[in-house]
């Protein structure tokens, strides 16, 4: 579960401000929320708004007022309930219609009613577009962009304008597209920012045309990138290279299709690459909280591999690298991960050297003090047990404990396993029933212990609370949180050997168990009593022996 950001300032525009000479615009609420999956409630989008002012982005876009109540709803409640300390909200929508007047069209009066200081407008740049799909001429459309761009400056709001389709229409007829910056530009509009709508472009190609444009119009550029290539970062660094000074992203780089320009990383390098002041001093090292924290909202589980906030993002699995950070982190690290609120993680597997073992113990809390026999009997413990099926780079408390048990030259023991056994029972009425029995040796004492539960698994974990928790008040706290299955090469089909992954948590952290056996139950026992032994060393429980 995440903390709710707080707001703590007492005037919109108290706190940090970035020079507006270079803006970092997120479009998360709005083109973010257009990913397939995501569904955004109003408090969602305020909860993330929160975030994002939060992180510190400069301006913050949160829908299309009056394109439907949900939007109109978030930026009413908006102005209310949240005291922006960093960012300005901004209000999306298009220009007027073709043959209309700006100071008549209904959705431009929606955007003014919004209350939102910052407008972006969307308008046509690709001749196609216009003829197609606005159904119009092109002088027409230059001035819906005058039209509107003038009457929404003369309304003291700020206007930004996205040139929609623009590569795509530079490509087709450069001086048409060309001539909608312009306009823009004379109208009054602040920035005009070229969108990628398609995402098909490379940065080499992003770099020119915004180079060329930038000179043939004189105008304040901005870049909107999709991913569609994989290259909406790059892109979105070559548009700044070539003179852009607006960004806009999505954190996560959530978005229609493949996705948008992915927030974070962006900000990362404008930051520690290009020294660019676009944060709030400290605000960096929170963005792998920021990044998670907003994907618990969105209810999508975070990329591992995102750069700078994924959790393998400095994660080593290598000996030969975990050799080399030994003697120095940066040798293998383009940063320090603590800049961005990430760590570094030492990996345990087949692959792991005496290095990647001493890291990890390190990491873990036990210090092997160099001793090369110990490291060494490590090491093999760990290459054996992987190549039965074990896996412990995703199982940190396994790993622990077979750590410690080799360290202390003991197993740390809770209880004896004398025999546990499941039932399942398909009854004539359609319906399921999962009964366990589990007896075990605990202080001397024989507990024979019985429940049942949703499946096999269930039951065999109630009836060891049944069994234990008497001894173990500690163990009321645990609860299984994830529960995964993955059947290992080798053989075929039932007679496969099994892996169990279990996450358990205690309220105040989690961790994660391995079990390797020919049957799921038997995996799952492993995992299970593992995930308690720790639990309980983690409580700081004695062990009996």
């Amino acid at each position: 579960m995440t903390t709710q950001p707080t707001d703590t300032g007492t005037a919109s525009d108290a706190g940090f401000r970035v020079d507006d000479g270079f803006h970092v615009f997120d479009t998360t609420l709005r083109d973010g929320a257009q990913r397939e999956g995501i569904n955004l409630t109003v408090a969602d989008k305020l909860t993330i708004a929160r975030y994002l002012d939060e992180f510190g982005v400069a301006f913050i876009e949160g829908g299309w007022p009056g394109a439907n109540p949900r939007d109109t709803e978030f930026f009413a409640r908006a102005q209310q309930e949240i005291t922006f300390q960093h960012a300005q909200l901004v209000a999306f929508g298009a220009t007027r219609r073709a043959n209309g007047k700006a100071a008549e069209d209904p959705q431009v009066r929606a955007l003014l009613e919004s209350g939102a200081p910052v407008i972006t407008l969307v308008a046509k740049a690709h001749d196609r577009h216009v003829e197609l799909a606005l159904r119009t001429t092109l002088e027409e459309n230059l001035e819906m962009v005058r039209d509107t761009v003038s009457y929404l400056r003369s309304q003291d709001r700020r206007v930004f304008v996205d040139c929609e389709h623009f590569f795509d229409g530079y490509r087709a007829n450069p001086e048409y597209a060309k001539s909608v910056v312009r306009t823009a530009a004379e109208a009054g509009a602040d920035v005009v920012v070229l969108c990628d709508t398609n995402g098909g472009m490379l940065p080499a190609q992003v770099q020119a045309v915004v180079a060329t444009v930038l000179a043939d119009t004189g105008a304040r550029l901005g870049i909107h990138a999709q991913d569609d290539t994989g290259c909406a970062v790059a892109n979105s660094l070559a548009a700044v290279d070539a003179g852009a000074t607006h960004v806009q992203c999505t954190a996560n780089g959530y978005g229609e299709r493949v996705g948008n320009a992915n927030l974070f990383p962006v900000v990362a390098a404008l930051e520690l690459k290009y020294g660019k002041k676009v944060l709030p001093s400290g605000a960096l090292a929170e963005m792998t909280r920021i990044s998670h924290a907003i994907a618990e909202v969105v209810n999508l589980a975070p990329s591992t591999h995102q750069p700078y906030v994924g959790v393998s993002a400095f994660a080593h699995k290598a000996g030969l690298h975990a050799s080399a950070i030994k003697v120095d982190p940066d040798l293998y690290q383009h940063i320090d991960p603590e800049m961005v609120g990430n760590t570094m993680r030492m990996l345990v597997s087949d692959m792991a050297g005496r290095a990647s073992i001493e890291l990890k113990g390190k990491e873990l809390g036990v210090d092997l003090g160099g001793d090369r026999e110990l490291i060494g009997r490590v090491v093999e413990r760990v290459k054996e047990r992987e190549l039965q099926g074990y896996t412990y780079e995703a199982a940190d408390a396994s790993f622990e404990l077979l750590l410690r048990a080799e360290a202390e030259g003991r197993v740390r023991r809770y209880l004896h396993t004398e025999s546990w056994r499941t039932i399942s029972e398909n009854r004539p009425d359609g319906t399921h029933a999962n009964e366990a029995t589990v007896k075990l040796w605990v202080k001397g004492e024989r507990i024979v212990a019985t429940a049942e539960g949703n499946g096999p698994v269930n039951a065999l974990d109630r009836a060891m609370r049944v069994g234990l928790e008497r001894f173990y008040p500690q163990l009321a706290k645990l609860e299984l949180i994830d529960y995964k299955v993955r059947i290992l090469e080798g053989r075929h089909g039932t007679e496969s050997t099994t892996r169990v992954l279990i996450t358990t948590g205690d309220g105040t952290g989690e961790w994660a168990t391995v079990g390797v056996a020919n049957n799921v139950i038997a995996a799952s026992w492993q995992a299970l009593e593992d995930a308690y032994t720790y639990g309980l060393l983690r409580a700081g429980v004695e062990p009996t022996e």
